[in-house]
């Protein structure tokens, strides 16, 4: 699954079966750095496909910055996933997924082409993550008229094994390359994988903050706690879905998201609709009409979405309901938003957070 990135059908990997950890153990964790939470999670989840030497290793590697958590007010708290070395909070996910598919490619002699579709963030992450792998190849497409100049350059200015190519149109059109590309069959000998949150390898570290922001601000074990996920292709979002399913004790998700806001809608009428094209926000990152991981999510929760949109099966709603809220926030609004925060708290915080605070 790591290592295709995709199935043959534009299918995406899901966990056929989630443990579940105790109460002492998620308690335990406060006690415990990232990396350590790392390997007490991959090691429940993908038992011995990894020595746990090796496995160690890549962790502590790929996790090597500091996750600073700040408290907001009273009650409220901001966990800091940008730095990493692209300042994004994608750095968990791609540094991760760029050494244990390095680690298997060695093992089986092997090499591959990591084709991935990026909003903004994505790509200069897995630009970093896999630049100067010698088994790996690495081809960014990106909406050229829709990422900022630094997130460009992120992409454009490394050379080696890393090619980035601009894109005529939105987001959504990339990843509908990238989709296209892996259920073609013509191309299966190139070795082609995706290290966009499709990869279930990349969704997986994104669970871990989950329980490291958890473990710091709790003070009793088992106490309750609400995360706002700013959600673009919701693979964050699916994270701390995955960590809920894990026993991570969550009081409800709030799914934040732009002016695209087909998920919102998807919860208040039962019924989706894709925006397309998707729109274009200041919080040029999560500028996506249809998430790819809206498949992983209606398939947590018992129903069936093709990657086109069709709702084969209905999930339940009253479930998901039980679980998330989401909001479309305008491009006004969060302007608005990141002015209040910096008269009210004297920081600053850029349009992602505000349009998730």
């Amino acid at each position: 699954a790591i290592l295709r990135g995709q199935a043959l059908d534009k299918g995406l990997y899901m966990l056929n079966h989630i443990p579940i950890f105790s109460e002492d153990l998620i308690y335990g964790f406060k006690d415990s750095s990232l990396d350590e939470i790392g390997f007490r999670v991959f090691s429940k989840i993908i038992g011995d496909g990894i020595p746990e030497d090796n496995l160690k290793k890549i962790l502590k590697a790929a996790l090597n910055f500091a996750v600073p958590i700040k408290k907001i007010g009273d009650k409220n708290y901001q966990c800091y996933l940008d730095q990493g070395p692209t300042a994004s909070f994608k750095d968990f996910g791609a540094r991760t997924l760029a050494r244990i598919m390095e680690y298997f490619l060695d093992i089986e002699n092997k090499s591959s082409v990591i084709l991935t579709a990026t909003s903004g963030d994505t790509g200069g992450a897995v630009a970093q993550a896999f630049y100067g792998m010698e088994r790996i190849k690495v081809v960014v497409l990106f909406p050229k008229d829709e990422i900022s100049d630094l997130q460009r350059k992120q992409m454009t200015t490394l050379g080696k094994n890393v090619t980035a190519i601009g894109i005529n149109g939105k987001f959504d059109d990339c990843q509908r390359l990238v989709k296209t590309s892996f259920a073609d069959p013509d191309l299966k000998h190139i070795g082609l994988s995706s290290a966009n949150s499709i990869n279930f390898g990349r969704l997986l570290p994104q669970t871990l903050y989950y329980f490291y922001s958890y473990s710091r601000v709790i003070e009793n074990k088992n106490e309750q706690v609400i995360f706002s996920v700013p959600s673009g292709n919701f693979g964050n979002l699916m994270g701390g879905l995955i960590a809920l399913n894990l026993g991570l004790p969550v009081k409800k998700f709030i799914s934040a998201v732009n002016e695209n806001n087909e998920f919102p809608n998807f919860l208040e009428t039962g019924k989706y609709e894709k925006v397309e094209p998707s729109k274009k926000c200041i919080s040029n990152a999560m500028n996506v009409g249809h998430p790819s991981n809206l498949a992983r999510l209606i398939d947590l929760y018992g129903g069936k979405l093709s990657e086109t949109g069709v709702m084969h099966k209905a999930p339940d709603l009253t479930k998901i309901r039980e679980d998330i809220v989401s909001y479309s926030i305008s491009d006004d609004l969060t302007r608005k938003t990141i002015i209040e925060f910096y008269n009210k708290y004297q920081k600053i915080i850029e349009p992602h957070g505000a349009v998730g605070w």
